[in-house]
């Protein structure tokens, strides 16, 4: 398993907690982002800088996930395309995406741009706490623990 971080939008306590999971685990982890991102001095964390435009991160991740990987992310049709190629997505708030919840998930993010686009005002994503935070925590430390080992 190796874990691939959308890291331009990814907050700063989700990469925190991703760099600790990866010292303990020892599964690789790369963050994805069309900007210079920090991360720490280790032989299991790097960066991958794509170059800037629509969705050049978001290739890049999805030419580079296999099965079996695990890819952080908010973005539903990211998430779609790695589910497809056989890798878990994760998104920040704690949620996996499943081959069997991410179509709706697909189908209510082109029903919003419908709304938005059309006008109606639907407001942002609630802020990111303590909850979205532990359910993340949560989530990441059942995946790693029942990934295959060797």
């Amino acid at each position: 398993m190796k874990i691939w971080v959308d890291a331009d939008a990814c907050p700063a306590v989700v990469r925190d907690m991703l760099f600790k999971a990866s010292r303990r685990t020892g599964v690789a982890l790369t963050m994805v982002a069309n900007q210079p991102v920090k991360v720490p001095a280790d032989p299991q964390i790097s960066a991958l800088q794509v170059s800037s435009g629509f969705d050049v991160a978001d290739d890049a991740i999805v030419e580079r996930a296999e099965p079996g990987d695990l890819v952080i992310t908010a973005d539903i049709p990211l998430a779609a395309e790695v589910i497809e190629k056989g890798a878990l997505a994760l998104n920040p708030r704690g949620e996996l995406y499943t081959t069997e919840t991410i179509l709706s998930r697909l189908n209510m993010r082109d029903f919003m741009d419908t709304m938005r686009s059309s006008g109606i005002q639907s407001g942002g994503p609630a802020a990111y706490g303590q909850r979205e935070k532990q359910a993340f925590a949560n989530q990441l430390d059942r995946l790693l623990a029942r990934r295959p080992q060797g």
